[in-house]
Parts: structure tokens; C-alpha cells; sequence
């Protein structure tokens, strides 16, 4: 599935996360939603506006104009580009937002911290829709799965324009583990010069360079941090080109970026945008399977009009436009019925079981420590010369 707004909040990412770690140390009560009666949806008149702020490029193309369209709500749509910058918001309260969309890793200590509603799922009819199989992977980040809706899923990777990098690498071959041409420098020194491309946040590019290690995504051991560091990112640091977002999309397909260790819908996104097949995910050794979710504020102004919106992308043909439009894998079971026969046929956006076993989950340290060495660990990296 995108900490550069973090200055704008007046927030640096360090304090960003250590306030998330010390906000699970004194949890919070969760909050509550107040008591309503069962019905058996949202109510039948909504009035006013909801307001959702989202990843970039990460919703399908009609949806704003038909969810305004059937509910009659104004919808006001904003985004954002890594889990820093949502939980910048989140932790400091008064987001002004009805609907988010956290990372289900980073939600797991925002509910700690009572960010969010207790969902009411007498007014979300259309829950029966979601995989029981992927909500029991969500429930190890929300119990009972009280709190997150899935918007989609997806894994972090490595994206290649196959036809820029075989030029570049000559008699050179693919690497059996496709993590080689990001982080090894054997083949970096030679794709330097058609572009790589990493994700400009601490909590992506850590957990690929320790797994790539052979070591716990998420180790609670300070010492793995400084270890990726010397001997995985900083020898490859001057052969990456640009740290980025979901803008990744436009540079694979217009040809300015050759490898990118990004998110797999965007990969498969460029390539559908650019019409060209040699732009690809490359499944093998690793990937960070991801959970992206919805949630609402615990100072939501619009609570029913954010139920409106869950209920309306739990519809089955409506949630079969995330995977056909962005390439990114529904958790609406009864949505694969309209998903096309190109997208689920593509083992990198439905994975197989098999290429899951060799991912890890993205799951944030658990120590205070360990957070902490994630953001210094990657501010090193980025500035390393």
C-alpha cells in the first residue's frame, strides 16, 4: 500500500513516533460509540457533508461523484502520503476528518490511545461482504475487529521496468531475490543510471532492509537498526535516485525510474497507466504484507455520514472498482464476482499462499527503543553522502 507534511504539523517524525510509543504505555480508554438503536443500515435520511482524508492516489476514479450521488452527502476529500503524516494528525487530535485510512500497523496503537469510534456494525449491513479469512489477519492488530473496515491490501516490493533494467545490468542476470536490485550494491551500481526509486518513510524501507537480512521486520533490537544500516542501506544509498510516494506511478511510466522498492499496486498501476508489460512486480524472496483500513475519529463531526461511506465500499460492485481501477487487492469477498478476469488472475495483487509464507507482515517495534532507532536509522540513511 505512500513524512514529508510532518514539518507542516509542526511535528518532526521522531516526536511523531515516540508519542505513539509513550500513548501506548498510557493507553487511553478506547472510545465508545454512543448507544444507537439496531437498525438495519444507515439512516434512510443523510444530511451535511463527510469529510475523508486518504492516501494519494488510492481510490477508485468515480467514487466521490457516485457515493455523492447516491447518498446526496458533500464529500471532503483530502490525502496524504505516508502513515507518519496520518498519525501526525491523529495523535495531535482535532483532525476535522469523519473517515481515515491508517495502516493497519499504525492503528493497532492508535486505538490504543482511543483515537477511534468503537464501530456500531448494526449500521454497517453490507459487513457480511468482507473475507472472514483477512479479517482474522486485521484482528491481530484490532481485536474482535472493533475498530477497522479494510480498504484494501498489498505488499511492499520491488518494481522494475524489466527492459531499462536489462539494459542496464548487460550480461548481468535478475537476482533470484529480487530485494538484490535495491539493496545490494553489486546491482545498484549498475541501475543507478536509469533510476531507482525507494519510499520516503522509515516505517517501509527498515522492515524490507532487516527481513532482507534474514531478520524480524519489526525487531525490538536496537542493534539490528544500526547493523541494516551499515551494511545494507548506506553502501547503496548514492545509487538511489529519488525517495517518494505514490508519484512512483507517473515516474515508472513515463520511463524517468527503472526499480522501485514501492507499494505493489502502484507498480502494477504504472504499468497498466503506461500500458507496457515489461513494467512488473517481481515476486520471490520477502515482500511487507500490508492492511490498509478505514476508521473514524474519536472526534468525528458526521459519525453516521462515515458509516454511510463504509457501508457504501462494502458494496459488492463498488468494491470490485479498487482492484480494477487501482490494481490493489479487495477484502470483499462477495466483490470478486466483478472483479476482472485480468486482476484476479495477477499473483501480485490476489497473492498466493505460497508467496505469502515468504512475507512478513508490517507490524511496528513494540519497544519505545526500537521506534526510535527507525527514524534515526532512516534519517541517517537519507543523508548519508
Amino acid at each position: 500500500m505512500n513524512a514529508k507534511i510532518l514539518r507542516a504539523c509542526g511535528l518532526s517524525l521522531v516526536a511523531v513516533l515516540v508519542m505513539s510509543a509513550c500513548g501506548n504505555k498510557s493507553a487511553q480508554k478506547p472510545v465508545e460509540a454512543a448507544p444507537t438503536p439496531a437498525v438495519a443500515g444507515a439512516p434512510a435520511q443523510l444530511t451535511g457533508q463527510v469529510s475523508v482524508y486518504n492516501w494519494a492516489e488510492y481510490i477508485p476514479e468515480t467514487f466521490v461523484a457516485d457515493f455523492k450521488k447516491e447518498t446526496g452527502l458533500k464529500v471532503n476529500y483530502d490525502t496524504f502520503d505516508t502513515d507518519e503524516t496520518l498519525n501526525a494528525k491523529i495523535i495531535t487530535g482535532n483532525t476535522g476528518y469523519d473517515i481515515v485510512v491508517p495502516g493497519a500497523a499504525w492503528a493497532e496503537g492508535q486505538i490504543k490511545q482511543g483515537k477511534y469510534l468503537k464501530l456500531d456494525k448494526s449500521k454497517i449491513p453490507n459487513l457480511k461482504n468482507l473475507d472472514p479469512e483477512l479479517m482474522a489477519q486485521i484482528a491481530k492488530a484490532d481485536p474482535n475487529n472493533d475498530y477497522l473496515i479494510p480498504w484494501a491490501w498489498g505488499f511492499t516490493g520491488v518494481g522494475i521496468n524489466e527492459e531499462k533494467v536489462k539494459k542496464a545490468l548487460g550480461d548481468m542476470p535478475l537476482p533470484e531475490n529480487p530485494f538484490d536490485l535495491v539493496f545490494n550494491p553489486v546491482y545498484t551500481n549498475k541501475l543507478k543510471s536509469c533510476g531507482i526509486f525507494m519510499l520516503d518513510s522509515a516505517s517501509e524501507v527498515l522492515p524490507a532492509a532487516l527481513q532482507y537480512m534474514g531478520k524480524e521486520s519489526n525487531s525490538t533490537n536496537v542493534a539490528d537498526y544500526t547493523e541494516a544500516l551499515e551494511k545494507v542501506l548506506k553502501p547503496v544509498r548514492a545509487d538511489v535516485r529519488k525517495f517518494g510516494d505514490s508519484g512512483v506511478v507517473n515516474d515508472l511510466s513515463n520511463g524517468s525510474l527503472c526499480v522501485a522498492l514501492a507499494w505493489s499496486g502502484d507498480i502494477n498501476m504504472a504499468s497498466k497507466r503506461a500500458k507496457n508489460p515489461n513494467i512488473r512486480v517481481l515476486m520471490g524472496k520477502g515482500g511487507i504484507v500490508f492492511f490498509d483500513t478505514m476508521a473514524i475519529p474519536a472526534d468525528s463531526k458526521n459519525v453516521d455520514n462515515a458509516y454511510a461511506w463504509i457501508n457504501y465500499y462494502l458494496d459488492a460492485k463498488v468494491g470490485a472498482t479498487m482492484t480494477n481501477g487501482l490494481n490493489y487487492a479487495t477484502a470483499n469477498k462477495a466483490s470478486l464476482e466483478f472483479v476482472s478476469p485480468e486482476a484476479k488472475a495477477n499473483k501480485t495483487i490476489f497473492v498466493e499462499a505460497d508467496a505469502l509464507k515468504n512475507m512478513a507482515m508490517r507490524r511496528l517495534p513494540e519497544s519505545q527503543d526500537a521506534r526510535k532507532a527507525v527514524v534515526t536509522v532512516f534519517s541517517q540513511f537519507k543523508s548519508t553522502k
